[in-house]
């Protein structure tokens, strides 16, 4: 334990944002630096608690306390050692993770939790100032390969770990520019795109191959890709988007949120104009349906295009703000969450569902809405409270069904799950010798520790496959080892 008295000597201090009236112009990161001092001070906080809970929180099982206790002796190097022998990629979940560890710190049963996630990405930028992170490519090749579909955390991860392990890797990703949703989904406000180049360059230089703007299915079709690799691995995400099932649905101005969210990231990154087809936010008044990361994704997003006003409106009722007691630590407190877009502006309104879209000549002008009242933990209109919401532009964010596999069983045959998911066993084995699948496409839409954490772990249990076992002459330690310490 480094500091017995730091979680008593220091508050939990995140790091600065900058000012909301001037962010709002650009699309760049909004968290300012923070300097290793502070850093430290904030590592000194962590209790190395006798039962790691954090750890356990963690899908990836990051070796949390060590590297805290590293950072606070100013150990940074074996910090970022420890950090990278469970997390291929820490300057993402640095960046996007809920950070369900810090929920789990057991701090937060009375106080303010250790800063996790910020510590996490201090070490990984501070290891990529310092030259620590250096292309190391394997010093074998195994003779085998493997196609992985889909270039978001999911198949980056698996990629990393296979090519690590001295297999051929080729990733194939439909859209232009690889990342998936990194790439496209994710607003640059919270993600900018050098982060995923700079990571991206180095798996080049290691000898994993990238072939953007291929979409599997067509050329090569999926069964073309059996034929040609010893194994493929299935991360195409989870695309299908929930769709709102009322009247009025068909009108214009009605937009899914990926949709708006993708086009922005393109203009964004020039590979689109400015001027291109698409929902846009400027001079609208604007109605975002769901309260989640997306939601707020579009809620940040419509404040740099310029909206005249923005309601973002969830179904179910504002949660409260501490856990109740059918909620104790550790468990993920169900409580109210505001995020830097709601900080930004706009307004929120719980509790309600939407009964009709209204239009003039096809055009959205309203939404008919309906308070509720939760009947069996279900949300139930209630009869006389009908209002209506004036809006220009209505953004869908109220989630995601699961993958697109019409093409991907008609080619291969896999079998699928009761919520459309590709069905895998343990080890992310699908229904198809030698076809495997992580991330969303198995597990339906969840977070991006969790992607990471399945491709690890698939990338793991493809390589026993085609060695038949362990191989006991693979590194073990350091920044070569190509399963970590899992």
């Amino acid at each position: 334990m480094g500091k017995p008295t730091g979680f008593l000597e220091f508050g939990r201090r995140l790091p600065e944002q900058a000012d909301a009236l001037i962010r709002v112009e650009n699309y760049k990161e909004i968290y300012l630096p923070q300097s290793r001092e502070v850093t430290e001070h904030q590592a000194s906080r962590c209790m190395d608690c006798g039962v790691p809970v954090c750890q356990q929180g963690c899908p990836l099982g990051n070796m949390i306390p060590d590297w805290n206790d590293y950072v606070y002796r100013e150990r940074w190097k074996r910090a970022y050692e420890r950090l990278i022998a469970t997390n291929c990629f820490p300057e993402f979940t640095g960046r996007l993770c809920p950070a369900p560890c810090e929920k789990s710190c057991v701090l937060n049963i009375n106080q303010d939790p250790v800063t996790i996630e910020q510590i996490e990405k201090e070490i990984i930028e501070h290891a990529f100032a310092e030259g620590w992170v250096e292309t190391s490519p394997p010093s074998e090749r195994s003779g085998k390969s493997v196609a992985i579909v889909g270039s978001g955390p999911a198949g980056l991860a698996a990629a990393y770990r296979l090519n690590a392990a001295g297999h051929s890797v080729v990733v194939f990703e439909r859209d232009e520019e690889i990342g998936g949703m990194l790439r496209f989904g994710i607003p640059d406000f919270k993600l900018e795109k050098w982060i995923i180049d700079r990571r991206v360059g180095i798996m080049k230089s290691e000898g994993v191959q990238f072939r953007p703007s291929t979409p599997v299915g067509n050329a090569p079709s999926w069964a073309d890709l059996q034929r040609e690799f010893d194994a493929v691995l299935i991360a195409t995400g989870a695309q299908e988007a929930r769709e709102l099932a009322c009247e009025g649905r068909e009108l214009s101005g009605v937009h899914q949120a990926m949709e708006f969210l993708t086009r922005q990231n393109r203009i964004n990154a020039n590979l689109i104009d400015a001027s291109a087809s698409g929902p846009d936010a400027e001079n609208k008044h604007v109605v975002i349906l769901g309260g989640g990361d997306t939601g707020s994704d579009c809620l940040g997003t419509c404040h740099r295009q310029g909206a005249k006003s923005v309601a973002q409106i969830e179904l179910f009722p504002e949660p409260p703000r501490q856990p109740g007691r059918s909620n104790p630590w550790p468990q993920w407190p169900m409580v109210s969450r505001t995020s830097s877009s709601h900080d930004e502006g706009g307004k929120r309104k719980f509790g309600l569902m939407t009964q009709e879209l209204l239009g003039t000549e096809g055009k959205l002008t309203a939404l008919r809405l309906a308070k509720v009242e939760i009947v069996g933990g279900q949300p139930k209109a209630i009869k006389g409270s009908e209002l209506e919401v004036p809006a220009d532009m209505l953004l869908l964010a109220i989630g995601f069904t699961g993958p697109r596999t019409g093409v991907l069983v008609r080619q291969l045959g896999v079998e699928l799950g009761p919520r459309g998911e590709v069905r895998v066993d343990k080890r992310f084995a699908t229904s198809v010798p030698g076809v495997y699948s992580a991330g969303d496409s198995c597990r339906g839409a969840s977070l991006i520790v969790w992607a990471i954490a399945d491709g690890q772990e698939a990338a793991r249990a493809i390589d026993q496959d085609l060695r038949q076992s362990s191989v006991p002459h693979l590194p073990t330690k350091g920044r070569d080892a190509p399963f970590g310490g899992r």
